[in-house]
């Protein structure tokens, strides 16, 4: 997946989640859900970085992934997701 995101929101990231948004090229087995709460078209990815289950924020924007957040998934909602 060819990404990009905010350096600043990087270093954010890492200290609230402990993962680095560039993480988010190492997604695999992905699920893609639509998040309808925000005016900009936005999507959750549920997937597995080394085996962990993980939840990335995406925007598209000018034809690009713009990585929001990236954390761990809450067991719960991986299995909602999960196929």
């Amino acid at each position: 997946m060819d990404i990009e995101f905010d350096p600043a929101k990087d270093a954010s990231n890492i200290a609230k989640h402990g993962v680095s948004l560039a993480r988010a090229a190492d997604l695999d087995q992905i699920i893609v859900v639509e998040d309808d709460r925000f005016e900009e078209r936005r999507f959750r990815l549920y997937g597995l970085i080394d085996g962990q289950p993980h939840c990335v924020a995406v925007a598209l924007r000018n034809g690009k992934v713009r990585v929001i957040s990236l954390r761990r998934a809450h067991k719960k909602e991986y299995r909602r997701h999960a196929p």
